[in-house]
């Protein structure tokens, strides 16, 4: 199968979970205009920081006249799953040449990790990743900038109840993932822990259930590692 075929593919994989977030798209594109950004500001957040979660938490910030130390912080840890991500690809890529390392690199997402962190050795195909992400950074963009221009005429676009998007679309990328109990246990106190407290109003609700399910979790696989091991 030629490149043109494997990027085609990625494209027409990517459509499903690129349209589930359109309206996340719109409601990050809306939001910045509200906080006091122009519109080609609004629209660069989307193109340059690329990061759902993390343009909605720093235009939050930045509503609230929040330092740039603590913006930059809070970013770096709301998207350090990137990090992991990256560290996952680093033996498909090294061999790239710096131009593929840069684009994949960039486009790295939750979605693009999701549909390509299977394919090992010569089934990962550098093409149909560049599809994916690709592909999905056009559709964000799309989305932004209509709720850009929505965001002009519409207020108040976040009562719209548009952020459900982001739930819609993480639990489209987890549940299929969820292949060993562990991996169940892990997603399960994640989930339970997180609503606990932020019910709570718990400061650092999501980094505290993420580590404690991930420490759970490993706990869990080592204890049925011991078991297996002494049978």
């Amino acid at each position: 199968m030629k490149n043109r075929a494997y990027f085609i593919k990625g494209l027409l994989a990517v459509l499903p979970l690129s349209i589930a977030v359109i309206p996340w798209g719109i409601l990050a594109g809306s939001y910045a205009l509200q906080v006091g950004m122009t519109k080609i500001e609004a629209q660069a957040m989307s193109a340059l920081v690329f990061a759902g979660s993390a343009q909605l938490v720093a235009t939050g910030m930045i509503q609230a006249g929040a330092g740039l130390g603590s913006i930059l912080a809070t970013v770096f840890f709301i998207s350090a799953r990137h990090f992991l991500y990256s560290i996952s690809f680093r033996e498909r890529v090294s061999k790239l040449p710096f131009r593929w390392r840069f684009g994949l690199g960039f486009l790295l997402t939750d979605e693009l990790f999701a549909l390509c962190n299977h394919q090992h050795g010569k089934a990962f195909k550098r093409s149909y990743a560049l599809g994916v992400g690709l592909g999905f950074y056009v559709v964000w963009n799309i989305a932004s900038f209509i709720g850009i221009i929505l965001g002009s005429t519409l207020p108040n676009m976040d009562e719209y109840g548009l952020e459900f998007a982001v739930a819609a679309t993480f639990i489209a990328i987890v549940v299929p993932m969820i292949l060993s109990l562990s991996q169940l246990v892990c997603v399960l106190i994640a989930a339970s822990l997180s609503t606990l407290l932020t019910a709570l109003k718990v400061d650092g609700a999501l980094i505290i259930a993420s580590f404690t399910a991930m420490l759970c979790a490993y706990i869990f696989e080592s204890l049925g590692k011991r078991r297996e091991t002494k049978q």
